[in-house]
């Protein structure tokens, strides 16, 4: 669709340059900006939206979004470039609909209400007739399919649909073309209008206060809520109206629970949760996989797009902001079973963890986070990425040492990573090859691989020496080779490419840290960083946490949930460790299911 644009895109940026001053038509040109405009303004309500529904503030629906809603709304961008299409059509094909002025007073009043006018009226009618058995199964239904509406909810539907919409909503602009009262800001302003009250009826958060219908009781038929719009999604029968409940009111169809549900969502305060992980942003480009931000990326594993270096601008931007001036803003909400979930993330990136000069501030932002949960009463925050480097806080114990008194328990999952990576490790191993950058975890998965007899080599002899002071009384199974012939690696931070290059063919990379190896070989397997997949009963996933696939939550994540769901009265962090047996076997208890190793690479290591 992009490209079916290009050509007018080109023609009206040339008329604009190259013509004489009589021939140019701005107004023609502006249709490019326009319609980034509406992509702007619409991404502006799915990240509000997004943001309120997670703190809960102002919610209508509490039932989660699912990846299916997301997938079938991904395409939310095609009614504006369709739209596009039609306005550069009407430019060229249609006399008046070029060389407009700016404004005319008297074409927006007209468009207002036309609008109110045959516009509501009709629309009305056609919504009541789509929600007729027969249209409603072969065309509306797929709107409907969307309960928990968001934002972009609005503009999913049947292209028959979308049809009838446009030529519902060009009657004002097209009374205005043949008339000669049209003008550019009409036309944006009627538009924008448009895009403002379906995005607003979409958002499932309450945003209109009650006391705007107090002050002027009459405007309750001339404005929806969203709490409005939302019982249509929720009760189907009731509600139909556009943007003017008015038409409802005269024929009867208004839903008896409306008034109450307004005041109920504004009555709503933000949500305490019980469980928090704490993340941070990675890659500069990270911040558009954000659930917060392109709903269609964060519903995919991170990976690097080409077209989100167009975007650099905005990227550079953004994180000057980030570096100058940031707090921890909330990512998601979940449930499980009784819990409920949020992620926040502390606005820096990857890169500045490394920096000498920005770990005071990374440390105060992670101190504040801890104590704003201990003040909310949450039970429990786990350490998620490299909030949890030992170099940065002591794997979190620093926090613990300066607040002797918190409530909440910090959890830094190491005693769920070490079962994890142990269960992952194939049946059967009898050797293996660590290279990495020591840490909490290594020592412990080393001790625990000593302990059942598998031998555990180490390319590095600083390595060695480190590992065996730690795990006396098993150190006959820990040794030093220059050789790299072991098909199993346990690998961390500090692998290089050349190490992986020593790796014989067929080798299974299992990452021991919470960042991916980078892949230089494609003869061998890289499994992914330590995660488990979540039970069918977390509510509300629909985006992916940074690389890992759908519905999978790192351990370190779901560390804080046991914890939490197990009631355990101790802070995990520091170098102190849970017991693992009984970490993994309340995981499993739980639901969390483990990634299996494909059978074909098990195969391909021996």
């Amino acid at each position: 669709m992009y490209v079916v644009l290009a050509p007018w895109v080109v023609h009206s940026t040339y008329s604009l340059l190259v013509k004489d001053e009589k021939q140019r038509d701005l107004s023609t040109f502006l249709i490019l900006p326009f319609l980034v405009w509406r992509m702007v303004h619409n991404q502006i309500w799915i990240t509000l939206s997004r943001y309120r529904t997670a703190k809960g503030n102002g919610r209508i629906v509490d039932k989660g979004l699912e990846f299916d809603q997301v997938d079938r709304e991904r395409e939310w961008d095609d009614q504006i470039l369709f739209n596009g299409l039609l306005y550069y059509l009407a430019c060229y094909t249609l006399r008046g609909a070029s060389h407009l002025p700016l404004w005319k007073t008297d074409g927006m009043v007209m468009a207002m209400l036309i609008h109110a006018g045959p516009v509501e009226f009709l629309y009305y009618w056609l919504h009541r007739a789509l929600h007729h058995h027969f249209l409603y199964s072969r065309y509306h239904s797929h709107h409907h399919s969307s309960i928990v509406t968001e934002p972009i909810t609005s503009v999913i539907h049947p292209f028959a649909e979308h049809i009838s919409y446009f030529l519902l909503f060009s009657m004002p602009m097209l009374t205005l073309v043949f008339t000669n009262t049209a003008s550019v800001g009409a036309m944006v302003v009627y538009v924008t209008y448009i895009d403002f009250m379906n995005n607003m009826g979409h958002s499932n958060f309450e945003v209109v206060p009650k006391w705007l219908f107090a002050i002027f009781p009459p405007l309750k038929y001339l404005i929806y809520t969203s709490s409005f719009h939302s019982l249509h999604h929720t009760q189907f029968r009731t509600n139909y109206s556009l943007f003017m409940p008015l038409y409802d009111f005269i024929y009867g169809t208004t839903d008896k629970a409306s008034d109450t549900l307004h005041e109920s969502a504004l009555k709503r305060e933000e949500e305490t949760p019980d469980v928090v992980h704490l993340t941070h942003l990675t890659t500069p480009e990270s911040i558009y996989h954000q659930r917060l931000a392109f709903a269609y990326l964060a519903s995919k594993p991170y990976t690097s797009k080409w077209y989100l270096t167009l975007m650099w601008p905005l990227t550079a931007w953004s994180m000057v902001l980030t570096w100058i001036y940031g707090r921890t803003f909330i990512v998601e909400a979940n449930r499980f079973q009784k819990l409920k979930l949020q992620t926040w993330s502390i606005p820096k990136y990857t890169i500045q963890y490394f920096m000498q000069s920005q770990k005071v501030v990374i440390n105060t932002m992670i101190e504040e986070a801890i104590l704003d949960a201990d003040r909310k009463g949450i039970k429990v925050l786990s350490l998620g990425l490299r909030n949890q480097e030992e170099e940065l806080n002591i794997y979190g114990g620093l926090f613990v040492s300066r607040n002797p008194k918190l409530k909440v328990k910090v959890v830094d999952g190491s005693s769920l990573v070490v079962a994890l990576l142990l269960n992952t490790i194939p049946k059967g191993t009898t050797q293996v090859l660590l290279r990495g950058k020591l840490t909490k975890v290594a020592y412990a998965l080393v001790f625990s691989l000593c302990q059942q007899n598998v031998q555990v080599a180490t390319l590095h002899e600083d390595d060695y020496v480190r590992l065996k002071k730690s795990i006396k009384g098993s150190e006959t199974n820990l040794t030093f080779s220059k050789s790299s012939t072991q098909k199993i690696w346990l690998v961390g931070d500090e692998l290089s490419e050349e190490e992986q290059l020593k790796a014989p063919k067929g080798t299974l990379f299992i990452p021991y840290t919470q960042f991916p190896p980078k892949k230089y070989r494609k003869d061998c397997f890289y499994h992914c960083t330590p995660a488990m997949l979540a039970p069918p009963s977390v509510q509300n996933i629909h985006s992916c946490e940074d690389w890992l696939p759908r519905r999978v939550m790192s351990a370190w994540r779901i560390a804080g949930i046991v914890h939490s769901l197990e009631g355990w009265n101790e802070h995990e962090c520091g170098h102190t460790m849970n017991d693992i047996d009984k970490v993994w076997d309340s995981t499993l208890q739980h639901g969390f299911q483990p990634l299996q190793v494909q059978v074909k690479e098990l195969a391909k290591c021996y």
